[in-house]
């Protein structure tokens, strides 16, 4: 009897420990030091640790990835000026083994932001300010561009937004809507999606205007779907929306994650939720180069628990890992990963000491294995 505890014991521990074993995903630049592209490593949300599994191989700068929801499949966009691309790859979590299925012109400089689902690959071009959608092949690959959303126009600010810069797109939370923030117009973009339309996949339901200058970067929903956390690049702003399932967006509240005294360049950068729901983090780059922490209150609104430096340079993009228990900032300058421990109750970090250091990476993704 005895002996038959001990192995149901051990069982419950490999499978306890198994749970809490990811594959962290990290797309890079790869024309400023040495990298292959995009990255696999092992990360045991239970102690922090990780180890480096497997890499692509000679593809150009794939800064933000998306993987598909059966876990087989990564796509990256290139990005790569006039000659930008977008690409699919076969993936195998066991292994972490990356395989390179074919690649296709993205129509519009600089891909900067990607999604996918069983149907579509719809791509947010930062210099050519518009939106492309490829369909999906059945091995996984995708087809040439069927559909290209240019937006036109100007912002207040000559430097940044001389143009249109796409920044983002993201499926609202019941697939219905793909919502687009566009840097250069200080507008949200709201698209309705048709998934199996040959060429109007994407069709335009209206747009949100934001404070002009600000710069909409990237957005994230509430864990309920009813409130959409906006944050603005050129001036650090955070706007909260209401979000309803016609797809509409009512603005409810603004604030700045800078500091009171703070003096110097701002470049806000990534924005995500908590898997419990319960916390927003922010990150901040150029001088800042720091996270925010808010508490998301039943009523959508966000309270400031605490802010505090990245421990390193240009922190582009940042993952919590599904159980919750770390949060890892990509740091684009310095060359590393910096993995926090994230207090589950609280919301705040504490610096591990742990470093993940590779050449520029700028995307984070975590899968099963």
């Amino acid at each position: 009897m005895k002996g038959l505890y001990m192995l149901l014991f051990s069982a419950l521990a490999f499978t306890t420990q198994a749970q809490n074993k990811f594959n962290l995903l990290i797309g890079t630049y790869t024309n400023t030091c040495q990298s292959n592209g995009i990255y696999v490593y092992e990360f045991d949300a239970a102690s922090g640790e990780f180890k480096f599994k497997n890499s692509s191989e000679g593809v150009i700068s794939p800064s933000y990835l998306s993987v598909s929801a059966d876990n087989k499949f990564i796509y990256a966009v290139n990005e790569n000026g006039d000659q930008s691309a977008v690409s699919a790859f076969g993936y195998n979590a066991k292994s972490g083994k990356v395989t390179f299925l074919n690649t296709n012109k993205a129509l519009g400089a600089d891909p900067c932001h990607l999604i996918n689902d069983d149907k579509n690959v719809i791509v947010a071009n930062y210099s050519g300010g518009n939106i492309v959608v490829f369909k999906k092949q059945v091995n996984g690959s995708v087809t040439t561009v069927q559909q290209v959303i240019q937006h036109e126009g100007k912002g207040v600010n000559p430097a940044r937004q001389e143009k249109a810069h796409v920044h983002m797109v993201v499926f609202s939370p019941d697939k219905k809507f793909v919502l687009s923030n566009d840097l250069g117009l200080d507008k949200v973009f709201i698209y309705k999606y048709n998934p199996n339309s040959k060429n109007e996949i994407l069709t335009l339901k209206g747009t949100v205007d934001v404070k002009p200058g600000s710069g909409p970067r990237h957005l994230t929903f509430s864990k309920d779907g009813k409130f959409v956390y906006l944050v603005q690049e050129l001036d650090a702003t955070l706007t909260t929306f209401s979000y309803d399932k016609s797809g509409n967006l009512k603005k409810l509240a603004e604030t700045s994650i800078l500091a009171k005294d703070f003096k110097g360049g701002t470049g806000a950068a990534a924005i995500k939720i908590s898997p419990d729901g319960k916390f927003l983090y922010v990150t901040d780059r150029v001088d800042a180069n720091n996270i925010t922490v808010y508490k998301i209150l039943k009523d959508g609104k966000i309270e400031l628990v605490e802010q505090q430096s990245t421990l390193g340079k240009g922190p582009r993009d940042f993952a919590i890992d599904p159980t919750g228990n770390y949060l890892l900032v990509g740091h684009q300058y310095t060359n590393n990963i910096v993995i926090f421990k994230r207090d589950k109750t609280t919301g705040k970090l504490t610096d591990t000491g742990k470093r993940i250091e590779l050449c520029s990476p700028v995307g984070l993704v975590f899968t099963k294995i």
